[in-house]
């Protein structure tokens, strides 16, 4: 046997005993392993690689370890709130929305997320504004700045945040930025350096132990969350860079949803940013009562809800799925991308065949080509199923937005994807409120006026071509 047969009778062993391991071991999820195994099958060598940066689970030992919430009392609070639905004792402000306590039971029985009542919320489709009330808040803090971004640049708007924040930590007030070390990689480590050495802390998550060679690449920390002095919070959509205020010539108009939320719903988004936090740092946040001061005057119901490979739940997936199910008359969504998991994919089928008006709006450009090929191949199953499709033409959306019904919402930073359900770590908020659901409809409303809707029978349509790159993408979804 000379030295290429020998090679190649090594490689044909190490894809047998992966693909075995893949299968018995690992327990993925069954299409997630048929596309592994075909990748291993069809390019041997490069597939080998692949698997080991993108195709690995995460270690089960517990990733977030920090006691704050035994010693802030949510197990307590949670547990209390549970009993309440459970003897039907719960109350909330708005009675209509009782049909939704089955909702509220199932993340605060699988995610701990504690149901809060009293939250005004404002609702940022734009950029400049997010970013303009962002700043303008940060500006007057006087205690402390936590943030955490998947992307963050340093162009303009990178460079004008990290100045006031900079500002903000030579005053006093205590700043910890947290971003993600793949999404921010074109993040400049001079002006990391020059965070730190004005006093704020500065901290990559999931870095690699050796530099440019990432075996986490594939969970990646997908949430963004800003909580100013423990009162205000920010959830959403919007990184930071200067093509979310539109400046991108390839994007053009960047369209995404955001929250800018004052009430006791910040006080589980500030634990959700310690408890990523306290994974990054080696400096710990230990618990101080500074950190859980928010209150407010609003109506907003809201549940802060996050998930991650480290979760034994979908659980934002099923908080969708559980919505969906509810909707009697109308569920309106959009999505940069659109590659449901079949019980998504059934849960949506199933309204529309029984009458519920299910529209799907998304882009009309890809920023990941397969992943836009794999949506379209999705598409036309909703189409075929009576869903009503839109085309969003005036640039970018990459908004991640549920309403049903105007009665519940969800807006928060996970996609309707493969990788966002399993994969990457994210937060939304489940929202309770007529009024804000409403406004939510309204914007889609108002989108309608920049789109082209796509029937059944234009898709059908399509070249061969895109046929085939469709059917590509979508044999390895479960993996993009």
């Amino acid at each position: 046997m000379d030295i290429f047969q020998l090679v190649i009778s090594i490689i044909l062993i190490f894809n047998i005993i992966l693909s075995l391991a893949i299968i018995f071991l690992e327990r993925k999820d069954a299409t997630a392993s048929w596309a592994w195994i075909m990748v291993l099958t069809f390019i041997p060598v490069v597939g080998f690689i692949l698997y080991l940066i993108f195709g690995r689970k995460l270690s089960n030992k517990t990733i977030f370890t920090w006691d704050t919430k035994s010693k802030l009392g949510v197990k307590t609070a949670v547990q209390h709130q549970l009993r309440e639905i459970e003897a039907n004792e719960f109350e909330i402000n708005d009675h209509r929305l009782n049909q939704y306590k089955d909702l509220f039971y199932l993340h605060l029985r699988n995610n701990d997320a504690i149901f809060t009542q009293d939250n005004d919320v404002r609702i940022y489709t734009d950029g400049n504004r997010k970013f303009n009330s962002l700043i303008e808040d940060i500006e007057n803090a006087t205690d402390h700045i936590h943030l955490v971004y998947y992307i963050v640049r340093s162009d303009k708007l990178g460079r004008r945040l990290a100045e006031v924040l900079m500002k903000k930590a030579k005053e006093g007030v205590q700043v910890r930025f947290l971003y993600d070390d793949m999404g921010s990689r074109q993040l400049s480590r001079k002006l990391i350096k020059e965070m730190r050495a004005a006093g704020a802390e500065v901290e990559g998550f999931f870095p690699p132990l050796i530099p440019k060679v990432n075996f986490k690449i594939n969970h990646r920390n997908h949430r963004k969350l800003v909580i100013i002095d423990g009162k205000i919070g920010y959830i959403g959509g919007f990184n930071i860079g200067d093509e979310y205020l539109g400046m991108d010539k390839k994007f053009g108009y960047w369209r995404d949803t955001h929250l800018r939320v004052v009430g006791s719903a910040v006080k589980n988004m500030q634990t959700r940013f310690i408890l990523d936090w306290n994974q990054a740092s080696r400096h710990d946040i230990d618990y101080d009562e500074r950190y859980y001061v928010a209150k407010g005057k609003g109506k907003v119901g809201m549940q802060i809800v996050s998930s991650g490979p480290d979760s034994d739940w979908e659980q934002i997936k099923h908080g969708y799925i559980k919505m969906i199910m509810s909707a009697k008359d109308y569920i309106y969504i959009q999505t940069p991308y659109f590659i449901p998991d079949e019980s998504l994919l059934d849960a949506l089928k199933i309204a529309c065949l029984s009458g519920v008006d299910v529209r799907i709006m998304i882009p009309n450009k890809p920023d990941h080509p397969f992943v836009y090929w794999a949506t379209y191949s999705y598409i036309g199953e909703m189409l075929n199923a009576g869903a009503t499709v839109y085309i969003y033409q005036k640039g970018f959306l990459h908004a991640k937005t549920i309403v049903v019904d105007s009665k519940i919402a969800s807006v928060g930073t996970a996609n309707i994807d493969v990788r966002s359900f399993r994969l990457n770590f994210e937060v939304n908020a489940f929202l309770y409120n007529e009024t804000l659901a409403e406004m939510l409809v309204d914007e889609f409303e108002k989108d309608m006026e920049h789109v082209t809707q796509l029937t059944y029978g234009l898709y059908q349509q399509r070249p061969k071509w895109i046929k085939f790159k469709e059917s590509i993408a979508r044999l390895i979804s479960p993996i993009l």
